[in-house]
């Protein structure tokens, strides 16, 4: 007897005996196991095939698993421990095919693979589906030809609150379009979420069936994640979605908000939350929860089996799949889709050159190379890729006003010698002690520091353009003690700058010590916080005015009206800087909150252009200047250890802490736009190129002899679309970060330094409206700019384009970029001359983004 086998066979059997499937009938419910036709066994005999479960008598063991009516459905392909239980694959299918089942398990008692027939390869599962799971699983015939071949168009995916929306009678001509979707309220995919999903079609028809959307915060994950939900069980390819979060606020923005995408859904697929609906998920096609819900006690394995979901989407997958998240993920079988707004280039890299048993990857670096892993995206390129820098250029998003603010203390804090303080030890002696940013709020306490943040912050803080009070905010603070002091001395300085307004309601502490937190955030991004309307009665915007929270509202948190951001603390994760950064990208039109139609008119800045970042620790700084992308840091110790070290040695002053009582004033405080070109932590890609084509002899020597045709040639041909990098035109022309489309030559003129710079496209358009006067001479001086306005909104916009060449002059009234007024300025033959011109001489590809 062998006990290995033995070891196996009694696993098997409880993985069988856990997941439903009997040998023998219990009650009304008969046996649904079956072993191989010709081999008997009693309940004695148990005992006897566990000595030796691969051979009796008359020859190997297959167990065919029925459903409820006794019809073979899964064939269980048994293996002892120490064979690799796919060495069966071959036996069991040709098993299955002669039985006509679908899906074959193969096991070892430790290693565990399903295999459905008709979707590929056999899956590792930790726990056997259960009866009941692999009826409802096979009632899916998958056919990727259907969600290929689905058409997808940008009204695929309509929220309203009137759901009437019908594609085929919703406007008499193309024209119609804009007035019909503002009247409604409709929100249509945008063309890069469409691309999104056009890319995951092109992913199926490739054979892949792991998906990674790389989206920056504010570009609408959500909404793309719903329209392929869509796509998967419209087409049949899926009976049941799980979208899979890793906090509670996410839980709640993606199925309870009115305007959620997964709640667009719910007129054809039932959505639930599953917090709340514990009982009833089996009967809803998309199941929303958080990673915790399902971990606890191991609730995924106990109370879920391996085929309930066909589709599995997992929000801010960097986060959701870290740990022992990843478990829960990968033990669903089926499409997996991963989201995330943190792109892979900016996480450091490791040395490959020294491989060793203990990973010895920088913590994110290898969260998120294990992202693109888990999502079939080994070559770091993922499905579908749209950056911060992407979203500005088009119009959707807003880089920051960065407000670099230093006191003379944070200053010191920040130094190479850090903040030096003297004191008299125990023994009489004088000694120092240097401080870091790293100790503020931990080991370096400061009240008139925190005092001075609060009042900075406060003095130049973008204003609310209807009501005109400090605009929402939120602030990040060292830890939930430090969050407690701001928000109490902002209630305090709130107090004295608007007397008997807020009575202490100003700023809030958003922390999970504070009871209902998970609340105020929603409360906060509803716009009622602590009350509403407390300037203007007709203006629905949150009586309180600034979250100071630590870490719950960094991912996910949706709240588009934030008009400041405030880093009270230092940051040294790259992935962090980016979340926080994000929570302001989002632009928002103001007037969507008042209800004054009188006031409405006053007011002349609606729009959200800007908003502010507010950094008191150079956080900013080191992520442009100092931060080494190409470090190699070792994982930091274990708890354990590092409790150890401390212990074994004698306690000195570096062990207390240090409250500074005396004063602190601003050092220096500027503020600076990010402009199109964006933060370093959204060049690299650009520059790691640059370092490519000068280290390449032909590229350099075709360079110097002028052979351009012969250059490019050989840059598409050798370097673009290659593994490792997978350089294209297209990424150089995002990282480049220009608002129009670059030729290649013009990126290799800049790498080689032959251009200084690339020119914007106002700075184009410019040369090109001056070759126009040059060229027609234009004798009404006075209609100059009326005439450049035309030009330039002709080259640059589609839509004025279509709106002059099919004379739908009525169009430009509600124009925001060219209106009629505009165009009754310029002279009646500058309004056919200009088409005629840009057609012939001007190339509108240059000023595409």
């Amino acid at each position: 007897m062998s006990a290995k086998e033995a070891t196996a066979r009694i696993r098997i059997n409880r993985l069988l005996e856990a997941s439903g499937w009997r040998f023998f009938a219990d009650g009304a419910n008969p046996a649904n196991i079956r072993l191989e036709p010709g081999t008997t066994i009693r309940t004695t005999d148990l005992d006897a095939l566990g000595n030796n479960f691969e051979k009796t008598s008359k020859g190997f063991i297959d167990f065919l698993l029925l459903d409820a009516k006794g019809f073979p459905l899964i064939v269980l392909e048994a293996k002892s421990e120490e064979r690799n239980p796919l060495v069966g694959k071959e036996q069991a299918r040709r098993y299955a095919r002669s039985q006509n089942c679908r899906f074959v398990i193969l096991s070892n008692g430790n290693l565990h693979y399903f295999w459905d027939l008709e979707r590929g390869n056999p899956y590792v599962i930790t726990s056997f589906p259960t009866p009941d799971s692999v009826t409802g699983y096979r009632k899916i015939a998958p056919d990727p030809q259907r969600l290929i071949d689905e058409p997808v168009d940008d009204d695929y995916i309509v929220l309203t609150q009137q759901p009437n929306y019908r594609r085929d009678a919703a406007w008499q001509s193309e024209q119609e379009r804009p007035d019909y979707i503002r009247a409604n309220k409709l929100r249509f995919l945008r063309p890069y979420q469409l691309q999104a999903v056009h890319r995951l079609q092109a992913a199926v028809k490739a054979g892949h069936d792991r998906f990674l959307f790389e989206m920056a915060t504010g570009t609408g994950k959500t909404l793309v994640a719903a329209a392929a939900i869509k796509l998967f069980l419209r087409s049949g390819n899926a009976r049941r979605v799980l979208f899979l979060v890793d906090r509670l606020e996410l839980e709640d923005q993606a199925g309870k908000k009115s305007d959620s995408p997964l709640l667009s859904l719910s007129a054809d697929f039932r959505t639930v939350i599953y917090k709340e609906n514990r009982d009833d998920w089996q009967r809803a096609e998309i199941v929303v929860t958080t990673v915790q819900s399902l971990l606890f006690n191991n609730k995924y394995q106990r109370l879920f089996s391996p085929t309930d979901f066909d589709l599995v989407i997992s929000d801010e997958a960097h986060r959701s799949i870290g740990g022992n998240a990843r478990a829960v993920f990968d033990y669903f079988i089926g499409y997996k889709l991963g989201l995330t707004a943190t792109p892979r280039d900016y996480l450091k890299r490791f040395d490959r050159k020294n491989p060793t048993t203990r990973d010895p990857r920088e913590f994110e670096r290898r969260l998120l190379l294990d992202t693109y892993r888990t999502f079939g995206c080994e070559s770091g390129q993922p499905t579908f890729r749209y950056s911060l820098l992407d979203g500005v250029r088009d119009g959707f998003l807003i880089n920051p006003t960065v407000v670099d603010a230093r006191t003379e203390i944070t200053t010191e804090l920040l130094s190479e010698e850090g903040f030096v303080v003297t004191f008299t030890d125990d023994a009489g002696e004088d000694q120092q002690e240097a401080f870091k940013q790293r100790e503020f709020e931990r080991r370096f306490f400061a009240d008139a520091t925190n005092q001075l943040f609060c009042r900075t912050f406060l003095e130049n803080a973008l204003r609310d353009p209807v009501s005109g009070e400090i605009g929402k905010s939120i602030v990040f603070a060292v830890s939930q003690n430090h969050a407690a002091k701001l928000a109490q001395i902002f209630n305090q300085m709130a107090d004295r700058m608007f007397p008997g307004k807020y009575r202490s309601d100003f700023a809030v502490q958003v922390t999970s010590q504070i009871a209902d937190a998970q609340q105020f955030t929603i409360n906060f991004t509803n716009n009622h916080l602590l009350g509403s309307a407390n300037f203007l009665p007709a203006y629905r915007t949150s009586k309180a005015r600034i979250c100071v929270t630590v870490g719950m509202m960094t991912t996910g948190y949706d709240c588009p009206d934030i008009l400041n951001l405030g880093l009270f603390r230092p940051i040294f994760s790259p992935t962090d800087f980016i979340q926080i950064k994000g929570r302001g990208t989002r632009r928002h039109n103001f007037l969507d909150q008042l209800f004054d139609d009188e006031l409405k008119e006053s007011i002349t800045r609606p729009q959200k252009s800007a908003f502010k970042l507010f950094d008191f620790f150079a956080n900013c700084e080191y992520f442009e200047e100092e931060f080494n992308y190409d470090e190699v840091l070792k994982l930091p110790q274990h708890a354990s250890q590092s409790t150890a070290s401390t212990t074994s040695s004698t306690t000195s002053a570096s062990g207390e802490a240090y409250e500074h009582l005396g004063s602190d004033i601003i050092a220096s405080i500027k503020e600076e736009e990010v402009g199109f070109e964006g933060m370093k932590i959204d060049r690299m890609f650009f520059e790691k190129f640059g370092d490519t084509v000068r280290s390449n002899d032909v590229i350099v020597q075709g360079i110097e002899s002028g052979q351009w045709d012969r250059v490019i040639d050989y840059v598409n041909r050798e370097l673009f679309d290659k593994p490792q990098e997978y350089y294209s035109l297209e990424k150089l022309r995002r990282a480049a970060a220009v608002d129009r489309r670059l030729t290649l030559r013009e990126i290799l003129e800049k790498i080689f330094g032959l251009i200084p710079r690339f020119k914007n496209r106002d700075e184009l358009l410019e040369e090109e409206f001056a070759k126009f006067v040059a060229d027609t001479r234009p004798t009404e001086a006075e209609a100059i700019p009326a005439i450049k306005t035309y030009f330039k909104a002709y080259v640059t916009s589609n839509q004025i384009r279509h709106i002059i060449e099919s004379r739908h002059y009525t169009d430009l009234a509600t124009n925001p970029v060219f209106s009629s007024r505009d165009f009754k300025a310029v002279p009646s033959k500058y309004r056919t001359l200009i088409p005629e011109y840009v057609k012939d001489y001007v190339p509108l590809n240059q000023f595409v983004n």
